[in-house]
Order: C-alpha cells, then structure tokens, then sequence
C-alpha cells in the first residue's frame, strides 16, 4: 500500500515525528495547511494542499534519494513545516524533490541539520550537481553507442555479411550484386560512412575511458581499460588501412562498433557507477567498502 513503509521497523524519521509529538499525516487527506489545520471551506471535498508563502521568503530545492513511499513524504513535509521559520514544504519521490519556503533567517545548514536529524545525509550543492551532469552524460554516451552501434550494424547485414556467409541464407545471383556493389567506386563511400559513425561511437561513448586508458599508459600502469582502448584503435586502424589501401583482408568497422556497445552497455549498467569518474573521483575504492550497508540514505542538495 502507497501509505505503508516497506523498510519495516522505526526509522530515524519515525522518530522524530514522535519525538516532535506530530500527528502522521492521512494520505486520504489531500487538504491542509502547513499547520496541518483545515478550515470550513477546506470540508467540502478533496483539494490541492494550499500553503499561505511570504512574499520574502526564500526557496530552496533539495534533490533527494529514499523518499519512496507517499506516507515518507508526508512525515517529512510534517517535520519540516514544523521547524520555526518555514511556512511550506513539499516533497515529491515522484521525480525525487523536496521543496522549503522559509524565512531568510533560517539558513540551509540549520535545514540540513535537519534532515540529518531525520537520519538523511545532505551532500553539498556542488557534488549533487557534477552527480547529476555525470549521469545525464553517461546517459547520452549509452544513446550515441545504441543508435550509432545500430547505423553501422545496418550496413553490414544488408550488404557485406551476405557476401562473406552467401552459401548461408542468398542464392548467387544476390550476392554477385552485392559484391558487384562493393566492386565499384561506392565502397569508398561506404566505408567513409562507417568509419565515421564508428569513430564518432567510440570517441564519445568510451570517452572516459579512453582518459582513464591514456591516464594509466602515462603512470606506467596497465590496466583492463588500457587493454581494451588499444584493442579497439588497433582494430580501426587495421580496418581503415584495409578499406583505402591496398592491404588485403576485411573491414572490421562492425566490430570496433560491437564492442563499444557492450563496453558502453556494461559500465552503465554492470559493475562501474557512472555518476563518478574514477580517474577524477576523490575517495578510493577501499573507503567506499568500509561504508556501512545501514548508513541513512543520501540527499543530494539541488541548491536554490
């Protein structure tokens, strides 16, 4: 049910709304005022909450992670509209947000000690916000990989692997079009295409561990990532050399576009968290172990 926790047991936050002797709030209740009143003309029927805001009130805007229940966002929204000098909170685990109107001589840290009393961290402006652009971007590089991984995958199975597996699924006569096709003066054209999207895919999608790679060749350390970088322009090369020259063998552009997918694929959503860098990263993987399973959840602060 939306008004159950389904941490179980008493959490910080629980407490200190006992503590604070605030009446939880009813999610069937969708009136109110932040003083948790309603008046005559609240009764007639279900409204959006009305909170009365102070002109010279500031607003400031936390990004939060672990309000995921409406009866959490109810307790919390309790517990800051009873803190002296706010006059509106609202929290939302919809898109993870929560809202503070209050008095300007009310400052952020008093509001971040706040929900540190409620058992919720606080991270500064700035990291929740490079947080954020580190993920919209790990984002993008998994769209350009997908998309300029499936551009380049198109090509190959409608013209090329026809002629290099024709006895699988083509009769002859298609498959001497298509290699005619590769005969003729387009195929310079063709791999321009490819080389290009490829490139492009590999570039920006393994952008960071191309860095990471290039970091690690410099301290004279070899790495997983070193290894793979290599691989790959050792692979585009031999292929661009092989499609404008006169070297025999074949173009492997799909291959160098194969593994930038999965590579992309695997960071994203296999063992390395995006939101953070590890060549630019501050703590080492040794403090991140020692962090306790059962620490408070994290709020990140979107800043005004």
């Amino acid at each position: 049910m939306a008004d159950r926790d389904h941490r179980g047991g008493e959490t910080p936050l629980d407490a200190v709304v006992r503590d604070r002797g605030i009446d939880a709030p009813d999610p069937s209740d969708e009136t109110g005022s932040p003083g948790g009143g309603t008046t005559a003309s609240d009764t007639s029927g279900p409204r959006p909450r009305v909170a009365r805001v102070p002109e010279d009130h500031d607003h400031d805007t936390f990004s939060v992670e672990g309000i995921d229940t409406d009866r959490r966002e109810g307790l919390l929204e309790a517990v800051l509209r009873d803190v002296d000098g706010v006059s509106a909170a609202s929290a939302t685990r919809r898109n993870g947000t929560v809202g503070v109107h209050h008095d300007a001589s009310l400052s952020r840290e008093a509001l971040r000690e706040v929900f540190a009393e409620c058992g919720l961290v606080v991270a500064p402006g700035d990291e929740a916000f490079e947080a954020r652009r580190a993920s919209q971007f790990a984002s993008a590089r998994v769209a350009v990989a997908v998309l300029f991984g499936l551009m380049v995958a198109t090509p190959y199975v409608a013209v090329l692997y026809p002629t290099r597996v024709e006895w699988l699924f083509y009769d002859p006569v298609t498959v001497q079009y298509l290699q005619s096709i590769l005969d003729s003066q387009m195929t310079t054209h063709f791999f321009i295409n490819l080389g290009a999207l490829s490139g492009v895919a590999f570039l920006v999608a393994c952008g960071p561990a191309i860095r990471r790679a290039t970091a690690a060749v410099r301290a004279g350390r070899f790495t997983g990532e070193t290894a793979f970088v290599g691989s790959v322009v050792a692979l585009y090369g031999y292929s661009t050399l092989t499609a404008f020259t006169g070297l025999e063998g074949a173009v492997h552009y799909d291959l160098v576009a194969y593994a930038v997918v999965v590579a992309t694929l695997w960071t994203q959503f296999g063992v390395t968290d995006t939101a953070v860098d590890p060549a630019t990263g501050g703590e080492s993987a040794a403090d991140a172990a020692d962090t306790d399973a059962d620490e408070p959840v994290a709020m990140t602060d979107g800043g005004r």
